[in-house]
């Protein structure tokens, strides 16, 4: 595709008549074809390798920034090894100097209540991660809301672990992933009633819009558990599909109505199951799978 530039005229002929090629970058004259230039400039990332033994590396850009590193993954470090740009080492006054000029660098990083509060935080945002086993995006989010609540002054006067845990509750919930306050509490051994108070706060002050959980997201953690067969889970999954179309699941809890789900699936298709299992799998009790099951065993698939 050619397009044209107004308001430019030929160095050569002098008519207003300049076209541009937007693949190549190529600019020309229409009236004489004198080609003004041959390529644009690139202004996206260089991601050319610049080590002398050649590979991949695109050490000319930095990583990319991220609201889960305390200063965004912009701040600078002076480097740990005490060697100068050619690999030698730093004479004795220079590595002094270097050792100072280190130490007045990282206190520089922390200078408030709310940075050092911040980094803590996020320190356990980090360490809950691996615990609950969550994607980089609710991790994202779950900062953002964070730094939000830091903002209007919301984690005064609260713990931080509760605080950095509703956040994360939040986060999932708001990414629809299927984790429930007791995951989160047990993993940020965090009483769970902290957490939902801290949740409640979070979500009126900073008026977040969190989505209804779907059930039918929570089959596949649970049969995971359990170990089932896609036949058992496919089947649960009409079950929810037709209890959603009769409004049978109106609500109720989604954890019990996807745990009553796959135990009537393991009944209809002859897996042998126990409601203790389905109800230590799903974090429910045995009464909210029987209550549950009163309301679903009429459904015909």
């Amino acid at each position: 595709m050619v397009i044209s530039q107004s308001g430019f005229t030929c160095v050569r002929c002098g008519k207003n008549s300049l076209l541009t090629d937007d693949v190549t970058g190529e600019q020309f004259c229409s009236k004489c074809g004198y080609v003004i230039s041959e390529k644009s400039q690139d202004e996206g990332a260089e991601w050319r390798s610049f080590r002398k033994e050649g590979g991949t590396d695109p050490t000319r850009t930095g990583a990319p920034t991220s609201l889960t590193i305390h200063d965004r993954g912009l701040a600078t470090i002076i480097n740990p090894f005490n060697k100068d740009a050619s690999g030698k080492p730093l004479s004795s006054s220079m590595k002094s100097t270097i050792e100072r000029l280190r130490t007045w660098d990282s206190r520089s990083h922390v200078n408030s209540t709310s940075d050092r509060n911040l980094r803590e935080a996020l320190s356990e945002l980090n360490r809950l991660k691996d615990k609950i086993t969550i994607s980089p995006n609710v991790m994202e989010k779950a900062a953002y809301i964070y730094r939000k609540g830091l903002e209007k002054k919301l984690v005064r006067g609260r713990s931080i672990s509760g605080m950095i845990a509703a956040s994360l509750y939040a986060a999932c919930r708001d990414a629809e992933t299927p984790r429930t306050l007791k995951d989160i509490a047990d993993a940020a051994n965090v009483k769970r009633k902290d957490i939902a108070r801290c949740y409640r706060l979070l979500y009126r002050e900073l008026n977040l819009k969190m989505p209804v959980i779907d059930s039918i997201q929570c089959i596949s953690r649970i049969s995971s558990k359990l170990e089932l067969s896609e036949r058992t889970k496919r089947y649960a999954i009409k079950i929810l599909q037709k209890a959603q179309e009769n409004e049978e699941s109106a609500g109720k809890s989604p954890m019990g109505l996807a745990a009553t789900a796959l135990y009537l699936s393991c009944v209809q298709n002859g897996v042998s199951i126990t409601q203790r299992d389905l109800a230590e799998a799903s974090g429910v009790t045995e009464v909210t799978i029987r209550n549950r099951y009163k309301g679903l065993k009429y459904i015909k698939i």
